[in-house]
């Protein structure tokens, strides 16, 4: 995953229908005295484009363009279908997701509307032919962005007859009987078996939990309609234009796809609010939430970062960077002065080639009135401002994007997610934090990290490779593995359900060579750890595995923790802190990949030409007798190499 050079630059986010047209030509001038490149625009303004149905109005957005295009500002212009106008919804009624309560949600806000309903993929066609036929060729317009967030506000599953209908289709599509179904998911059980496909309904508002295979089957069907409705635009984007095309992906989110959407675009992007995401998303206890309040938590930004350069096939951006305080978090503090430019270097540093701030000016109206942008309402700077034109002045030393290539790759799964949550067996199991506590203890030996598809073919380039929790292994996987000449550390919950969501036999996890079998499974109340005899403890989950394979790690109750055929191990349960640092330090000595512990909040990141140092922490950070900054950066010149 060496990327290819690109050139680093910074952007913004900016909304001209918000401002008075005489503000525009001042704000270009700010933004490009600024050192800013990038401009995103239009990924809300419908009503202003088509502000009745089949009347465009495009001279606002002519001029906007123009107007940036002047003081040397490249536009990413973004197609307005996450707020369809009123009209809209009108004119489709029914174009409405339903959620699993089998209530309706309706207009007010913005992602009203249900991928699955087919007269408004076929609006959103109109106004993206319309967009791409206007602007397709237009020397300022440099890249696209379709839609804005896929799954945000929990809209990715839909219980409509809409998205029934489509759901029967498909399943009609992949079955071609309701025979084979049956069988696939295991209707016999409890008299679940269907005549028709027309009898199959959703499955939400059962009498208790339905059946998982059900579940799962709706899931992937979800994720396609995500899958073709980003590919419809895309598609029709690229008749006009030669321009890029991304999505702006979001943290923790695994409703979809992401590798699925991300094969049809050129560019991955993501949207990255690390105090927001620390006291919304971040499972993690208060002490560690109280260090990093004001900084995000230390690995969040560089999992994120990994996963979308590899979804991106090399090429990502962030989209939108927080600058200030949000919003929409259960608490919103202030950054700690220097972050808005250390979140900045750490995406350069994992390759990035554009971070754009959201957003220019804060809003004084409407539901983000709250959230900071680089100007205040009254367009004074923003705490932010000066730590971007930093930035700015910075790259002009730094130019080019990229990384260094890891010896070490972390499988991610996005079926694995859905489930593992269809049926977490345990409150608190998740795949997501699972692989993010593998990569966090990564992170912490200080390495570089690979993020790879659960279909990758060719492992030969990584002397250690992770797949924790996978659902089921892929064909190309289960080659790659066997080809693989270094160490490879699977489970736990690996390959313990075949595709149709069934426990296959022979019992998993069906590793070949590896002499094991899952013979038991237990999940743990936090309370109730599993201590191992070299110390630490197995949490959440256990597996007691039976077989003659060597025996690495062991509880203190006797059963085989960690086991071993050659360099192929497989890990039966979930290792606290204190048990994955051994396991990894040890995987990594007899790869001899050099590891770094680093202290609390310290990271470090390689590029091809570079060391970087960033501090996490509210206070100063030693190490390797530097002294970093809170909030600090710090990077010397590698050895060619090195």
């Amino acid at each position: 995953m060496n990327d290819t050079a690109r050139q680093r630059s910074l952007g913004v986010c900016y909304y001209p229908e918000h401002w008075p047209e005489s503000q525009w030509a001042e704000d270009a001038a700010r933004m490009a005295g600024l050192g800013l490149t990038w401009v995103r625009i239009g990924e809300f303004a419908w009503s202003r484009m088509e502000p009745e149905p089949g009347r465009y109005d495009w001279d606002w957005l002519d001029r906007a363009i123009a107007t940036l295009g002047a003081r040397g500002l490249k536009v990413v212009l973004g197609t307005p279908t996450a707020s369809p106008p009123r009209w809209m919804v009108d004119r489709h009624p029914d174009m409405f997701a339903v959620d699993a309560a089998g209530k309706v949600r309706g207009f007010g806000s913005r992602r009203h509307y249900d991928f699955s309903h087919r007269g408004y993929r076929v609006e959103c066609a109109k106004i993206v032919t319309a967009m791409a036929e206007r602007y397709g060729k237009n020397p300022h317009v440099a890249a696209w962005q379709t839609d804005n967030e896929y799954a945000c506000n929990e809209t990715t599953l839909s219980y409509s007859e809409a998205a029934k209908a489509a759901f029967q289709d498909w399943l009609a599509q992949k079955y071609q009987s309701p025979d084979a179904l049956n069988r696939a998911w295991g209707n016999v059980f409890w008299s679940m078996e269907y005549r028709d496909f027309r009898e199959i309904g959703l499955p939400n508002l059962t009498v208790c939990e339905p059946n998982p295979s059900h579940v799962m089957d709706f899931r992937r069907f979800a994720s396609d309609e995500v899958q073709s409705f980003n590919k419809l635009q895309v598609d029709i984007i690229r008749k006009h234009s030669a321009a890029p095309v991304a999505h702006n992906f979001m943290g923790a989110i695994t409703e979809f796809d992401h590798w699925e959407v991300g094969a049809d675009l050129d560019i991955a992007s993501w949207d990255s609010y690390p105090l927001g995401f620390l006291s919304d998303r971040i499972p993690a206890d208060a002490e560690h939430k109280r260090r990093f309040v004001r900084q995000g938590d230390p690995d969040f930004q560089a999992f994120h970062h990994d996963l979308y350069r590899a979804v991106g096939k090399g090429r990502w951006w962030i989209m939108e960077q927080q600058p200030g305080p949000v919003n929409w978090a259960p608490f919103n503090p202030d950054p700690l002065p220097g972050m808005a430019r250390l979140w900045a270097w750490e995406a350069f540093a994992h390759g990035a080639e554009a971070v754009c701030y959201f957003r220019w000016r804060q809003a004084p109206f409407a539901q983000e009135q709250m959230h900071a942008g680089l100007l205040r309402p009254d367009s004074a700077p923003a705490q932010a401002f000066g730590e971007a034109m930093q930035v700015a002045q910075e790259l002009a030393a730094m130019p080019v994007a990229g990384t260094a290539r890891a010896n070490v790759a972390l499988i991610f799964d996005y079926a694995s997610d859905w489930a593992w949550e269809i049926q977490p067996q345990g409150r608190g199991f998740s795949y997501f934090w699972l692989v993010f506590h593998i990569y966090k203890g990564l992170r912490r030996l200080g390495l570089n990290v690979d993020i790879l598809p659960p279909d990758v073919a060719d492992l030969s380039g990584y002397k250690l490779v992770l797949a924790p929790g996978l659902f089921s292994l892929s064909a190309p996987l289960k080659a790659a593995l066997a080809a693989h000449k270094g160490t490879s550390v699977l489970g736990p919950r690996t390959n313990t359900r075949t595709p149709d969501f069934a426990i296959p036999v022979p019992l998993p996890p069906a590793l070949p060579g590896l002499d094991a079998v899952i013979a038991r499974v237990e999940s743990l109340p936090p309370d109730v750890p599993v201590p191992l005899t070299e110390g630490g403890a197995l949490v959440h989950w256990r597996e007691k595995l039976e077989g003659g394979a060597t025996v690495v790690e062991s509880a203190e109750d006797g059963w085989p923790a960690l086991v071993a055929a050659g360099k192929l191990h497989y890990l039966g349960g979930w290792p606290d802190d204190t048990a994955l640092t051994r396991i990894l330090q040890r995987a990594c000595a007899a790869e001899g990949i050099e590891t770094d512990p680093l202290p609390e909040g310290l990271r470090r990141r390689d590029t091809d030409t570079h060391r970087f140092l960033f501090n996490y922490n509210p206070v100063p950070a030693e190490w390797g007798g530097v002294s970093i900054p809170p909030a600090g950066v710090h990077w010397t010149v590698r050895e060619p190499g090195v």
